[in-house]
């Protein structure tokens, strides 16, 4: 087998899901499932069987968060040493910028789709074939929004050959990089929102997450019950009122 080139699949993905299309490929979370048009998006929601309170996520590199994402000093901070300094993955959520250019690219029923409560969810930081698209998306002023390919409800795929007949028949190109990076997790990304630091999931490096908030921060995530107690890691759902407990 010849060297992967991450470049040209890369390019040769983001084509297709800026022309409307849709793409199965890596990060280092899972595989993921994602499209640059309303259309494409409506056709994965159907076909995942989602429910209506789920979001889609950005995908973007951390050049596009900052931008982006409305936070204070201590929560963009935040997240710099957790994906910069530490080189972990990360899902993001905060406020956005509703007059960034990236937004003024979206549909409004995608943008309903993809937001909850004046936030949104981003993956950032999550392997090289993530670091070259949205290095595409950001360029060409193009947004790539989606989620896990997987059904709801039947977890974060880490090989191709796991993912359901029902995605990848709808897929126009399917990035095949074998086993995922974090697959021992068994989960996504770990999601929180830097305004309020509420978990909305506790995903791949939790653990690390929470003992970096610890040590820099002293901020103290609540403790993960286990994958098997907790298969998805979700503690609130993005889409729904956060309800403190």
């Amino acid at each position: 087998m010849s060297r992967l080139d991450i470049k040209a699949d890369a390019r040769r993905t983001f084509e297709i899901c800026k022309s409307g299309g849709i793409a199965i490929f890596p990060v280092d979370v899972g595989y993921t499932m994602i499209s640059g048009s309303r259309e494409g998006l409506k056709k994965i929601f159907n076909a995942k069987q989602r429910g209506g309170h789920k979001r889609n996520a950005l995908i973007c590199d951390m050049e596009t968060q900052r931008e982006l994402q409305v936070l204070d000093k201590r929560g963009q901070e935040m997240i710099e040493v957790i994906t910069q300094d530490y080189n972990l993955p990360l899902g993001p959520i905060a406020t956005y910028r509703t007059d960034h250019p990236l937004m003024k690219k979206i549909d409004p029923n995608a943008l309903a789709a993809s937001t909850a409560g004046g936030t949104l969810a981003m993956l950032v930081n999550a392997g090289p074939f993530h670091a070259e698209i949205t290095k595409l998306s950001r360029e060409e002023v193009h947004p790539l929004f989606g989620s896990s390919a997987n059904l709801t409800g039947t977890g974060t795929k880490f090989r191709v050959e796991d993912i359901q007949d029902e995605l990848t028949s709808i897929a126009d190109v399917i990035i095949d990089y074998g086993l995922r990076k974090y697959h021992m997790y068994r989960r996504s990304a770990t999601l929180i929102n830097f305004e309020t630091m509420q978990v909305v999931r506790m995903g791949v490096c939790y653990e690390q997450i929470s003992d970096i908030l610890r040590r820099h921060y002293k901020i103290e995530l609540p403790p993960d019950q286990s994958v098997d107690l907790n298969p998805s890691g979700h503690t609130n759902e993005f889409g729904l009122p956060i309800v403190n407990n």
